[in-house]
């Protein structure tokens, strides 16, 4: 019985990070969130982000868009892969930070009613993750979070890139200074 508990205590852990690793989602990393009762019109909004955290102000105003417009938000975590590992290679470590940003962000989104199609992007940088989930996953709106270190998530050169080459409407919001409130994992309640 204890050889089964050890063998069980192994296999869940392994199965979740396989998940969130893209192991066992269907193609393109997609994670389709559909609330019954609510339609699907097509309008999407691209909620990007790189790290553990999101600014609270982002998410805010891609729910309240998304409100306005019967539209779906795709809060997609941007996964850099090495150069030595095949593009395609399981990167559990990261998504297993990931996977309960994309989760408390899916909770606060359904909260609001609005439709959620969580995402994994893959690239050898964020700015080819970027790229890579636009080329794949048309979207009318990208509302990115600015970070204010430029050594973390996307740099002002990813930022410009955005703006000169995305297709749809970009919005770039960075909170005020003095806002340090955040989306994160210890929001999450049930699954994690």
């Amino acid at each position: 019985m204890s050889n089964l508990l050890i063998a069980l205590a192994i296999a869940v852990p392994t199965l979740a990070i396989g998940v969130a690793g893209g192991w066992l989602l269907p193609p393109h990393g997609r994670r389709p969130r559909k609330e019954a009762g609510m339609s699907d019109t097509g309008r999407r909004i691209l909620l990007p982000f790189t790290g553990t955290s999101i600014s609270r102000r982002s998410l805010e105003a891609a729910v309240r868009l998304a409100r306005a417009e019967d539209a779906t938000i795709m809060p997609t975590f941007l996964a850099t892969v090495p150069r030595y590992l095949p593009i395609d290679a399981p990167l559990p470590a990261q998504c297993q930070r990931a996977m309960p940003l994309l989760e408390a962000i899916e909770q606060k989104a359904i909260a609001a009613g609005v439709r959620v199609d969580a995402r994994v992007g893959r690239g050898r940088s964020y700015r080819d993750a970027l790229r890579g989930v636009l080329d794949e996953h048309p979207v009318d709106r990208i509302i990115v979070s600015a970070n204010a270190n430029p050594r973390s998530g996307l740099t002002p050169q990813d930022l410009q890139w955005l703006l000169g080459k995305a297709p749809g409407e970009v919005l770039i919001l960075r909170p005020g200074p003095e806002d340090h409130r955040t989306i994160n994992a210890a929001t999450v309640r049930g699954h994690f």
